[in-house]
């Protein structure tokens, strides 16, 4: 197995361990699959997630960016320079922290197209006794060397030759990572299709973002999704579902946000034969809300999902 250089001591373990990676899948996006984090007793980040592909190589990335998000969500910028580094939207990293035995396993927030610009990902950290989380919110600093490895099944990456599908994504919580990450994408290649007008260009169809938190403090990243929303009113739209509101909705929030739980009636607005659902949130938000979705019409192999708690 052929790794980057420069690897920190917990990533080389794991590489001599002797847990490979998995061919490359299918472009579009994922098989449905289940992924939970850690709860006490259950097993780690690589054990859940040891039957999903993962890609060959670690490599060495570097702090160049921290971001308090909220009161308990971090966001890290790590620069990656590796020529061979890439990612699909949706996709996770495997964390490795010099001198840490346990491993990350952290959505990235940022779409390809900041990687490909910038050369750098973004990762956005809930506060946590788990200690990869636990050092993201209390030892790093910019500059500090992690090791990072691409994973997953959960993605969106579409070639020139597939259909145009209607995205509908549903987050909860800090669910919405991945999500986020997707949302970019879909603008970026939005963007792409506006000024290339070959036919190895694939044009996005409409992206939908349902995205529930306890108050508007805790939405993530709420200002870049609605100015995608204004950017392309024709092509996204948004809507914050806000479950335990503790004052006033900010006025340019307002037309973007409803009180209560993600429902039926919103979710049936979103369903067409075109829809291609990826949910991403609590487990049983997500049982809940799949069993909506097929409910609806929407077939099995057109609801991608993860769990995250």
């Amino acid at each position: 197995m052929r790794a980057a250089p420069l690897l920190n001591t917990a990533a080389r373990n794991v590489l001599s361990s002797g847990i490979a990676g998995f061919l490359r899948p299918g472009t579009l996006c994922s098989c449905p699959f289940t992924r939970q984090m850690a709860i006490p007793g259950r097993a780690d980040h690589l054990d859940r997630t040891a039957s999903n592909f993962r890609q060959m190589d670690i490599f060495p990335a570097r702090v160049c960016g921290i971001i308090d998000e909220t009161e308990s969500v971090r966001r890290l910028r790590l620069e990656v320079s590796h020529p061979n580094f890439s990612f699909r939207a949706g996709q996770w990293v495997d964390f490795f922290i010099p001198g840490m035995e346990k491993v990350g396993g952290f959505s990235m927030c940022s779409a390809p197209g900041l990687l490909q610009r910038e050369g750098v990902i973004e990762l956005a950290v809930k506060y946590a006794k788990h200690p990869p989380a636990h050092w993201v919110h209390t030892t790093c600093t910019l500059d500090s060397r992690v090791d990072v490895r691409v994973g997953g099944d959960f993605y969106f990456d579409p070639t020139p030759d597939d259909s145009p599908v209607d995205l509908l994504l549903v987050a909860g919580g800090v669910g919405i990572n991945p999500l986020y990450s997707i949302f970019l994408h879909a603008a970026d290649l939005l963007r792409h299709a506006h000024t290339h007008t070959s036919s190895q260009t694939y044009t996005p169809g409409y992206t939908r973002l349902l995205y529930s938190a306890k108050n508007t403090q805790d939405l993530l990243f709420k200002s870049t999704i609605t100015a995608v929303c204004k950017e392309f009113p024709e092509k996204f739209s948004c809507k914050f579902n806000i479950t335990q509101p503790t004052g006033d909705i900010e006025q340019e929030l307002q037309p973007y946000t409803r009180q209560g739980r993600i429902s039926e009636a919103q979710l049936e607005e979103c369903v067409s034969e075109r829809t291609l659902c990826f949910l991403c949130g609590p487990p049983p938000m997500i049982e809940g809300l799949s069993a909506l979705l097929r409910s609806l019409g929407l077939s099995e192999d057109r609801i991608r999902y993860e769990k995250w708690w």
